[in-house]
């Protein structure tokens, strides 16, 4: 069931200090009070946000309009319509992400359809995670609005992170995670689901929920993901947990990067009253746990680090001269070694390079220095 953001600039600040506390990041929002974690965990740590601040078009460099049909010429489940990258079909205004769909004759790439609607795709990507949308779906028999995730690896022809080169794999193998969907058919139900090569299309893998007036009000769709289960929530509220027994490639590729997906659909059963109607997005922002095996050695060098977060360089300020050879090994939030390096440190000030590679989240660096190990931390950005 393949179905297929001027935004508020995310300020963020990490760093550990001589005790190893942590400073938390966040995102920027009238809503969103910056001195608090997430809720229900003091280790959760916001590593990807979008606050949909301004007025415009969505953020490119956080969203990518695909509008490329499939190769049958119209998208699947039988959908109607055409997504365009026009701002009459996703527009950033009033602190809220706006996809509407529309009924007018539109051509494009050979084919004109009666409706109009908007897909887009994160240009962010991620392993594990805990994830909060608030939202306030479209009304109408007909309409689908979905906000759902992708295998990055995913050869969908014109899907964002195929067009950087990592499309080598079919659906459902990349795998599919269905945060919400509702159905306009079945008004105020939603429903999340798993499409995996065990079980895809009409899976079996799925639950779901009443929620009062989703047309009408915003409400907090919620996951949870780890190694070993989805959880799926609504206004914190669980519906449905995915954890099967056996984890393997058919049932679990779900140890792979996935992006976000948000668009509204429209279906043959669409009323014929309908002109428009929107999904409107308050905020999503994607937190990742701090693991709590990860302890900060006795330090007997100060030792800050800037930028942080951090593109491609991260710069370590020494309070006193050292002159060794250094062995620098980063981690990912699950453990896994990511990359290593072998610096010479030859005064106060030293570069670690290369970072560029790195997807976005939080990254452990581990060294010694003068026989002392240190463990510290960056995002990158």
């Amino acid at each position: 069931m393949v179905k297929t953001t001027i935004s508020y600039i995310l300020f963020v600040l990490i760093c550990f200090n001589p005790l190893g506390i942590f400073s938390s990041i966040y995102g920027q929002h009238t809503d969103f009070d910056p001195t608090i974690k997430s809720p229900d965990s003091a280790t959760r740590t916001l590593i990807w946000s979008d606050e949909f601040g301004g007025f415009g078009p969505v953020d490119s460099t956080k969203w990518f309009h695909q509008t490329k049909l499939p190769s049958s010429g119209s998208w699947y489940n039988g959908e109607i319509q055409h997504y365009t990258n026009r701002t009459d079909n996703a527009v950033v205004a009033n602190g809220k992400l706006i996809i509407t769909a529309r009924k007018e004759r539109f051509t494009d790439q050979g084919q004109t359809k009666p409706y109009t609607s908007a897909r887009l795709n994160s240009k962010f990507a991620f392993t594990y995670g805990y994830v909060e949308i608030r939202a306030k779906l479209p009304f109408g028999i007909g309409t689908w609005p979905a906000l759902w995730l992708l295998g990055k690896n995913i050869n969908e022809n014109g899907a964002y992170w195929q067009t950087q080169g990592f499309g080598n794999t079919s659906w459902p193998a990349c795998g599919e995670i269905d945060i919400m969907e509702h159905w306009g058919s079945n008004q105020n139900f939603v429903q999340s689901a798993m499409h995996t090569p065990s079980s895809h299309g009409a899976t079996i893998n799925h639950g779901g929920q009443i929620v009062s007036d989703v047309s009408g009000s915003f409400h907090i769709y919620s996951m949870e993901w780890n190694s070993e289960q989805i959880v799926f929530s609504v206004d914190g509220q669980p519906h449905y947990i995915y954890n099967p027994s056996v984890k393997n490639e058919t049932t679990w590729p779900f140890d792979q990067e996935q992006y976000f997906v948000f668009n509204v659909a429209i279906l043959p059963s669409i009323q014929n009253g309908f002109t428009s109607s929107a999904m409107e997005v308050d905020y999503i922002r994607v937190y990742q746990d701090i693991p709590n095996s990860v302890e900060e050695a006795p330090q007997l060098l100060a030792i800050s680090q800037f930028p942080n977060p951090v593109r491609d360089e991260l710069n370590f300020r020494l309070d006193q001269l050292v002159n060794e050879h250094i062995y620098m090994e980063i981690f990912n939030v699950t453990g896994t070694k990511i990359q290593s390096n072998m610096l010479q440190v030859n005064g106060k000030l030293f570069t670690l390079q290369g970072l560029h590679s790195l997807t976005h989240g939080i990254y452990y660096i581990k060294f010694q220095l003068d026989g002392v190990p240190y463990v510290k931390s960056f995002v990158k950005f």
